[in-house]
Parts: structure tokens; sequence; C-alpha cells
């Protein structure tokens, strides 16, 4: 299923991800804002729903979504996608030791060489996306990522820095009142 085909499925009465994450309830005035750009909110929900939570996963668990997603959080300072991804993956089993390299040392033997691989890839593309080369891309494969998942993973990441910009500026605009 496409993204557009999610996004259109997608209720702007329902409250969505960024509206959870942010605190937005129905009714306040960033609630009327984000409703402005109704194309905009369907289409970053569809998003999400197509990278975070697809009904297909691929070769890409959710697990391993949600460890990439705490990951670029904990790299952003997002604290409501912090604790959104670390409580998905304390329900998923994820032992307390993963969750703390991952955190703290994404290198750390409580990870798997797969999830080190995929750790890396997060840092780079979140935080020096230009210093990203074919080598790189060669090292996920090397785990057993294939093309597909890579991108996915590239178009995840990329995602969820947009949520986290978005977030920020409702954020900035919520202070504002």
């Amino acid at each position: 299923m496409s993204i557009a085909s999610i996004a259109s499925a997608v209720s702007l009465n329902a409250a969505d991800a960024i509206n959870q994450l942010a605190g937005i309830e129905s009714g306040t005035r960033l609630d009327a804002l984000r409703a402005q750009r109704p194309d905009i909110v369907r289409y970053a929900e569809g998003s999400y729903r197509a990278l975070v939570e697809p009904e297909d996963l691929g070769g890409v668990s959710a697990v391993d979504r949600n460890l990439i997603a705490l990951r670029v959080a904990i790299l952003t300072g997002s604290t409501a996608l912090v604790d959104r991804h670390q409580a998905r993956l304390r329900r998923a089993g994820v032992a307390d030791p993963v969750l703390v390299a991952i955190a703290t040392n994404p290198t750390a033997d409580a990870l798997s060489p797969r999830q080190q691989a995929i750790l890396r890839h997060v840092d780079r593309l979140t935080t020096a996306p230009t210093t990203a080369t074919a080598a790189h891309l060669a090292e996920l494969g090397a785990v057993g990522l294939s093309p597909r998942d890579v991108v996915v993973i590239s178009q995840l990441i990329a995602f969820l820095s947009f949520q986290v910009r978005t977030l920020i500026g409702l954020q900035i605009l919520a202070e504002e009142q």
C-alpha cells in the first residue's frame, strides 16, 4: 500500500501521531492551525503509518523500526519520541541493556552486529548525512539488509527527522500562546 493510499484513508478527525506527540487536543488553536493544511496532516500521518507501522514490514521488523526511531529521538533530543519508542521497545520485550546501548553506546555488545550497523547508519544520516558513502551502504548489505530494507530505513530516518522538526515548531507555537 502506498503512502498516498494510506494518507487518503486517514481521517483528519482522528488524533494523528503528531497531535498525540505534541499533546494537541481537538478544538485548540494548534489543532485549528493544523486543520488549515489537511493534506500535510494526512500525508504526514500516512507516512508515519507506512514507515513506522506498516502492514508489510519487509526485512525491517517492528523492533528495528522502533530501535531506529528511539536512536533518532535521542540524537535530536525529542523527549516525546524517546518516551514513545522506548515504551514500544519495552512492550516488545527488548531488554534494558539494549535500551541503554541504543542511548549511550550503539556499538555495545548488547546489540547484534545488524543492530550496530543500522544504528551507525542512523547516526550518520541524522547527524552528518553528506558523509554517507557506497561503502557504508555495503556495510548494511553485509549484515543481511536488502536494498529495499536500506531504502526503508533511510526513509524512516528522514521521516523521523521531519517529525522532530514539526514537533519543535508546534512546541514553539504553543509557547507563544
